[in-house]
Order: C-alpha cells, then sequence, then structure tokens
C-alpha cells in the first residue's frame, strides 16, 4: 500500500471487540481531548461506560463536553493513569502504541487496545450505518445530515469531525440507537474499518500527500472504501466532483448491484440542483425532485452541495425507517409536514466550529474562521463568503499545514485567493507526522501569491512569521465594513480571536 509513516493503520492490527455490553464497563481513553474520541465518549458514555482517560494539559472545547459526561481526566500520560479495573483501553491514531507510556501500560498488563477507527468501525456493526467520506465537505454534510434526521424524528446517533451548533455544541447528536451517521476519515485508510450500508461520497483529489503521494493513490482508497458497501447499498456521490464521480463510475463497473444517487449541477435525477442565489447573509437553492426552494444562512454553493447530500441520505433512511427496508425509496417519500420540517432544519442550521464559523463583530468588522486547508476548499470558501457579504472587504489571512501538502499544491494554493480583497500568510504549521523540507516555506508561498495578486491588480498582500506578529499591524489596518477570516489547520485562529477581543475592548463602554 501506498504512504508511508512513524506508524499506520492501513487494515485492522487486532481481532479486539467492543465489550457486548458497555454498560458499567470501564473504558479508558488515550488522547481524549481529540474531536473524534470525545465524540466517541459521548457515544460510549450514552451506553452506560465508565470512562477515564487522558491528554495535554492545553484546553480545548472538548474539555467541557468530557466534564459533562463525567469522565475522569488525567493531564499528561503516564501509565499510573490506567485504572485497575480497566477492561478496554482505545486510543487516538495520533498516539503509538510502542511509545505511549499509557498504551505500553496496558500492554503489559494484558489489556485489550484499540485505536479510534477500530472503535468506530466496532460501533457502526451495532447500526445501520451511513459514512459520510471525501477530502472536502464531510464534516459540514454530517452536520447537516443529523440535522435532518433529527428533523425526521428518526432513531439515529449523529459523528461530526467538528461541534455543531444545532447538536447543543457538540460533536454527537444522540437520538438513537437505529442509524449511525459518521463521518468517516480517508487518512490512512481509516474510514477502512467502518462498515456502511451507505456511503455519502462529496469529494476525491490529491490529498495528505505524507500518505498518497499520487491521486491514484488516494482515487484507489476510495474505491476500496466503496467496496465495502453490501449488496443493495447506497452510493450518494456529487457528480459535479470529478473524482468522486470517477470513483462512482469505477465502482459501478464492478458492482451492479449497488443503488447510485448522484447529486449537484450536473446530475440526473430529483437531486439536480438547478438554481443558486446568494446575497447579504442568505441563500436560496432549488432541486429538480422538489417543488418549493431551500434557505441556507451558510454561505457558498459548496453549501448547499452538502445540503443536498444531506437530504438524499435523510430520504433514504426516512424511506428505510417507514418501510423496513422492504420498499423503494420513492414509496416513502417524505410528505408535506417532513419537508416542511426538512426545509426548516436547513434554513435553522448555522455551521459548524470552524466551517465558517462566525466569531462575532466589533468596530463594524465581521470576524470568521474556517478550518479549510486544501486549494479548491480555500478557493470555494472564500468565492462563497465574497457572495454572500457583497459589500465587505474580505481579508484572508491564511496558515498552511504540512510541508508535503504545501509543496504538492504550491501554484493551487497560490491561486486560490484571488477573491479576497487582501491576504496575509504565515509559516507553514508543521506537522509531527512529517519533517521539515527547507525547499518549502511559507514565505516562498507568498512571494508566489503576491507576484500573482500584483499581476491582478490586488497588491494587498503581507507576510508574517508568526501569526500573533500581525496582530497590531491589523489592528491599525481594519477597518468598519471589513471581514476578517483566518483560515487554515494551524494555529493561526488565535489571531482572529486576539483581534476580536482588541476591537470588542475599544468599542466597550469606559
Amino acid at each position: 500500500m501506498p504512504g508511508s509513516g512513524r506508524f499506520r493503520y492501513d487494515a485492522p492490527m487486532t481481532d479486539v471487540k467492543l465489550p457486548p455490553v458497555l454498560a458499567g464497563t470501564r473504558i479508558h481513553l488515550v488522547g481524549a481531548k481529540g474531536t473524534g474520541m470525545a465524540a466517541l465518549a459521548e457515544i460510549l458514555a450514552a451506553s452506560g461506560a465508565r470512562l477515564s482517560g487522558s491528554d495535554v494539559a492545553d484546553r480545548f472545547y472538548t474539555d467541557e463536553i468530557l466534564a459533562s459526561i463525567g469522565l475522569e481526566l488525567s493531564i499528561g500520560f503516564d501509565g499510573a493513569h490506567v485504572p485497575e479495573d480497566t477492561a478496554l483501553v482505545i486510543h487516538s491514531a495520533a498516539y503509538a502504541p510502542d511509545r505511549n507510556p499509557e498504551l505500553v501500560e496496558a500492554r503489559r498488563r494484558g489489556i485489550p487496545i484499540m485505536v479510534y477507527p477500530e472503535a468506530l468501525g466496532e460501533l457502526s456493526r451495532r447500526f445501520d450505518a451511513s459514512g459520510i467520506a471525501g477530502v472536502h465537505g464531510k464534516t459540514t454534510t454530517t452536520a447537516l445530515a443529523g440535522s435532518l434526521a433529527a428533523a425526521l424524528h428518526l432513531p439515529s446517533t449523529t459523528l461530526a469531525g467538528s461541534a455543531v451548533s444545532s447538536f447543543g455544541g457538540k460533536s454527537t447528536l444522540i437520538l438513537g440507537s437505529r442509524y449511525l451517521i459518521a463521518e468517516t476519515c480517508e487518512y490512512r485508510r481509516h474510514f477502512l474499518h467502518f462498515s456502511p450500508r451507505r456511503i455519502v461520497l462529496t469529494s476525491v483529489e490529491s490529498d495528505h500527500q505524507d500518505y498518497y503521494p499520487s491521486y491514484d493513490d488516494i482515487f484507489s482508497a476510495f474505491v476500496e472504501y466503496c467496496r465495502l458497501l453490501p449488496p443493495g447499498g447506497e452510493l450518494i456521490y456529487c457528480a459535479d466532483d470529478p473524482g468522486a464521480a470517477a470513483v462512482a463510475a469505477a465502482i459501478t463497473a464492478e458492482r451492479a448491484d449497488l443503488s447510485l444517487v448522484p447529486y449537484g449541477r450536473s446530475a440526473a435525477g430529483r437531486y439536480r440542483l438547478i438554481a443558486y442565489e446568494t446575497g447579504k447573509g442568505c441563500a436560496r437553492f432549488r432541486l429538480a425532485g422538489f417543488a418549493e426552494p431551500f434557505e441556507l444562512h451558510v454561505p457558498g454553493e459548496h453549501i448547499a452541495l452538502d445540503a443536498t447530500a444531506a437530504l438524499a441520505l435523510a430520504v433514504s433512511l426516512y424511506a428505510t425507517d417507514r418501510t423496513k427496508g422492504a420498499a423503494p425509496a420513492s414509496a416513502a417519500a417524505p410528505a408535506v409536514a417532513e419537508l416542511a420540517a426538512l426545509r426548516a432544519a436547513l434554513a435553522d442550521f448555522r455551521g459548524s466550529k470552524r466551517r465558517s464559523e462566525i466569531l462575532g463583530e466589533a468596530g463594524g468588522i465581521l470576524f470568521m474562521d474556517d478550518y479549510a486547508h486544501h486549494p479548491t476548499a480555500l478557493r470555494e470558501t472564500i468565492r462563497g463568503i465574497k457572495a454572500f457579504w457583497p459589500d465587505r472587504r474580505i481579508i484572508v489571512d491564511f496558515m498552511s499545514h504540512t510541508y508535503s501538502r504545501t509543496k504538492a499544491l504550491f501554484d493551487d494554493f497560490a491561486a486560490s485567493f484571488d477573491d479576497a480583497d487582501a491576504l496575509v500568510l504565515h509559516k507553514i504549521y508543521a506537522s509531527a507526522r512529517e519533517a521539515p523540507d527547507p525547499a518549502t516555506s511559507g514565505r516562498a508561498l507568498y512571494e508566489l501569491a503576491r507576484a500573482r495578486r500584483n499581476a491582478r491588480g490586488k497588491s494587498c498582500t503581507s507576510y508574517y512569521e508568526e501569526p500573533l506578529e500581525a496582530l497590531e499591524p491589523l489592528a491599525r489596518e481594519l477597518r468598519p465594513g471589513d471581514l476578517f477570516l483566518t483560515m487554515g489547520a494551524g494555529d493561526n485562529w488565535k489571531l482572529g480571536v486576539a483581534l476580536l477581543e482588541r476591537f470588542t475592548a475599544k468599542g466597550a463602554p469606559r
């Protein structure tokens, strides 16, 4: 298999299973503050498991989630943190079993150990499971799908890769145990542990170059994932995305038994996007198979596509729930009341953490943050925000993540900011999974982006090695009517928070 790394989970490592009965079982979580791990903890706690865990001292939004479910959290990693009555240890894929002191101790004591993707895969076999996959859009699509499943009162559990406003600020929405809707990750083929009845495929293109050196490598992983669908399984895919469409074509050539549901502008059928209009904080879109339009308050046509995918999945689950899988989907299409509930859920959706997240407004400046860290996602997100707020000057602050991705997509990154009115760049946010590459740097990306923007008459480009070095200059330059947007998988989000605090303090009464 392609890729390399310090450790990897390309296939099931062990035959360890989740205990048949979780209630009362002591489970210890190593790396408990991670988004996926904390979401898993919520599901385990809801099943009655007794939880303990450990992680670094830094505080994250997941600290509150873990405290709310009663998880006993230790700071740092030490073999003594593993309780004596522990029946199972689950760890984040960020920690190697032969290096983390708690995992070494668990192995010494003969305690079964699972990595997070294995545990999620085990859970999927206890539900009618749907996996949301793709290089872009999977978190938002999962969040939307969970919100729509709730609107249809489906007995479902949803696990997203970020905190979701409509989930009460958590990453999970636990409303029942019949259906599981889960974000599934392609990195190191983690999603191959999952057992999906349905797959939603949003996008496929080159990414994670430290593991997938070529497009063919990552493409083959997505095809392999689709092969996990059972006879009669369903693949909902974006017909507008060349990679997703190619995966659908490849799996169709192998599996005539699968049901394929395309969505997007180029799709055939009821989920064809036939209109999208946006402006001043609202977007409306229409689908071929629905008489009335849908409304969103999150920017970008790519979000309308994510919403369409979520609708297709929610309708499929609704049909399955009403007919117990014994009739075709058309036999149980949502009625007028259910369609109204779906429309209301989309109109009420306000996104998830770090996905076009509005941090606040101060001094007439709107502050936003977005996790986009791939050129395609950057371009589409900026374009969508520009159309959503056409009267605002868009200032983008970006920090690239990983040397391998930056190097492989260098020119694409430089071209992804064309719709920004001003651009601020920083050093590359390094990953612990790769060594620095002296031939690739944030400053080199800045030089290329600046030259491109100068040639297009957009010369407002600046560079600060560390994000917070830009605090004072930006505090002087930002003005009422601006929209300041931090983007990337690095830590430059701290700059947006600091600026918001600065302008809030400026406007506070003395």
